[in-house]
């Protein structure tokens, strides 16, 4: 991929350097070699932030104009797993063609390159040009001091990132899974295992509560009364006092087909839109750009505010949301008391191969039959995971008892046709 990525890129006259950001799994370190090699091999330099969320490593991508950016990170997946994201010049997720133009020159490479472990140059202190940036974003005057907060770090990223930032707003957090070992990132930590933070959050009295995922491009929160807040939760508190700002451009944010429909229903209540993408953080900005939409995200935790980022950071969501509660004087708890999501299930069933549902009668039947028996106050979605082989079925709707019925039902379907044990 290193050296792929660097045919690519030399076709430009500049020197071509790449920042490589990680987080704290133990594969980590040998992956960021490989890569270093081969993008030596085609002359680009490689710097190494060392351990860094993902948006930080777009954000030192832009600012230090470098050819591109890579994160090494499976972002919210266990240890075992690790993955590259790649970050254009501008500090964007890479669009689909050129990803699809590394892969074509992967294909076609007669044999990998031979690796040379060539040394990056480790450059540690632009993590602290990155917590710069983060500060530089707070609104004169605004004083954070005075909020406690509880902090689940997922011995990720944010263990190397959270406390700087913290420590420069006069926070003093309490702060969960702050000890990476390599192999406990995630691990019934972070965004994907809230609980344990909304429990803190209630018995420390604290005025909030935030868990990263594995990279930080992610946040979910928890109230003072230990309620857990994904990230439509952060939409339906923000869009309305964005609004009243006049900050919130296109006066609509940006979701994705998981998006609660309550949320889309109670925005529509305040003259909020609600325009709806295909899953992915990527898909969400592309539209955001599109129809000069200032904010949008998905309920996993993926904000983004494009006036400040281009990139859905997790620090950005903790600082907004900060500034929320000051600016308004009121609790996270209070702000979300109207706030009641449409009961949602989503069951995932492993598939032997992939074959478009709607070809399959006894899942095209199923959906069908649920969709009319939920009518406008319910939604389906059924569709393959990006990454791994798998059904996902989501329902939503007002009746809990029929969300449950027809999920099994659907599952079932595509389980007689498609499924496959582990």
């Amino acid at each position: 991929i290193g050296s792929a990525l660097g045919t690519v890129l030399k076709s430009s006259p500049e020197p071509v350097r790449v920042v490589v950001g990680k987080d704290t799994r133990e594969s980590n370190e040998w992956i960021s070699r490989a890569l270093a090699s081969g993008l030596a091999g085609t002359g680009a330099q490689t710097i190494d932030a060392g351990i860094i969320t993902t948006p930080g490593v777009a954000f030192l991508t832009r600012r230090h104009e470098c050819s591109a950016g890579v994160m090494v990170s499976a972002s919210h997946n266990p240890y075992q797993d690790n993955g590259i994201k790649i970050f254009t010049s501008a500090g964007t997720k890479l669009a689909e063609a050129r990803e699809l133009e590394i892969e074509g020159i992967i294909k076609t490479m007669p044999a990998p390159p031979d690796f040379a472990d060539t040394p990056a140059t480790f450059v540690p202190e632009w993590v602290q040009e990155y917590v710069d940036y983060l500060v530089n974003l707070i609104p004169a005057g605004l004083d954070f001091s005075r909020f406690r907060l509880v902090v689940d770090c997922a011995n990720g990223s944010a263990t190397r990132v959270a406390p700087l930032l913290l420590a420069r707003l006069g926070i003093r957090p309490y702060i969960l899974n702050e000890e990476p070992n390599g192999r406990n990132i995630n691990l019934n930590c972070g965004s994907l295992h809230p609980e344990k933070l909304a429990e803190a959050t209630r018995e420390t009295r604290a005025e909030l509560g935030v868990a990263f995922d594995g990279d930080a491009d992610r946040a979910i929160f928890a109230t003072s009364e230990g309620r857990v807040a994904d990230g439509d939760h952060v939409l339906y508190a923000l869009a309305p006092f964005l609004q009243s700002q006049g900050n919130l451009k296109g006066r609509a944010v940006v979701g994705t087909l998981m998006t609660n429909l309550a949320l889309e229903l109670d925005l529509a209540q305040q003259g909020i839109g609600l325009k709806r993408t295909a899953v992915g953080d990527k898909y969400v900005l592309e539209e955001m750009l599109r129809s000069g939409i200032s904010l949008g995200g998905e309920a996993s935790g993926h904000i983004i505010f494009s006036d400040l980022s281009l990139a859905g950071d997790g620090m950005i969501t903790l600082l907004e949301v900060l500034r929320l509660l000051a600016a308004t004087r009121q609790s996270f708890g209070e702000l979300l008391r109207w706030y009641e999501p449409f009961p949602q299930l989503i069951r995932n069933v492993r598939v032997r191969e992939r074959r478009s549902l709607e070809t399959i009668p006894g899942v095209a039947k199923a959906i069908k039959n649920a969709c009319l028996k939920l009518g406008e106050r319910g939604r389906v979605v059924v569709r393959y995971s990006g990454t791994e082989t798998l059904a996902r079925v989501m329902v939503e709707g007002a009746d809990a008892h029929a969300v449950r019925d027809h999920t099994a039902r659907i599952a079932a379907a595509i389980e007689a046709a498609l499924g496959s044990k582990p």
